[in-house]
């Protein structure tokens, strides 16, 4: 097998592994704040699933970088390996920790404290991040 196509293919991975593992990481986060938060206060089931779900777009954003660049991997596989990975990083680190954001805003919320719009305007900035390495993959 060329390895042009090895490096592209593996680039494609990447980017779907990582950004779904970030998703999961930052929603897993997200998610136990919300069980502790149903454990003090349930009646607020609805914002904690808000805030659980907000780490789930960086798969989206791997997702669609990796149809983005399915199209080039013949023609520049080291590029599609490169990007692959490096937009993958970013959407595994801007999940976590948008995760992590929402969490804290979950006990907030669970504590009493009216901090959700505020949690999410916190959690849209690492969000950015991911948002700027899918505009960088779409502009390869």
């Amino acid at each position: 097998m060329d390895i042009n196509l090895l490096l592209g293919y593996l680039g494609l991975g990447m980017v779907l592994v990582l950004a779904g593992i970030g998703s999961s990481y930052g929603t897993s986060i997200a998610g136990q704040a919300a069980e502790g938060g149903l454990k003090i206060n349930p009646g607020k089931a609805s914002t904690y699933m808000i805030l659980t779900g907000l780490p789930a777009t960086q798969g989206i954003y791997g997702f669609v970088a990796f149809f983005v660049l399915m199209g080039r991997v013949a023609e520049s596989g080291a590029l599609v390996f490169g990007v692959g990975t490096l937009v993958g990083l970013g959407c595994l680190f801007s999940a976590i920790r948008q995760g992590k954001v929402c969490a804290a805003g979950i006990q907030g919320v669970a504590h009493g404290h009216d901090v959700m719009t505020q949690t999410l305007i916190y959690a849209a900035f690492p969000e950015f991040y991911a948002i700027l390495a899918l505009v960088g993959a779409l502009l390869v």
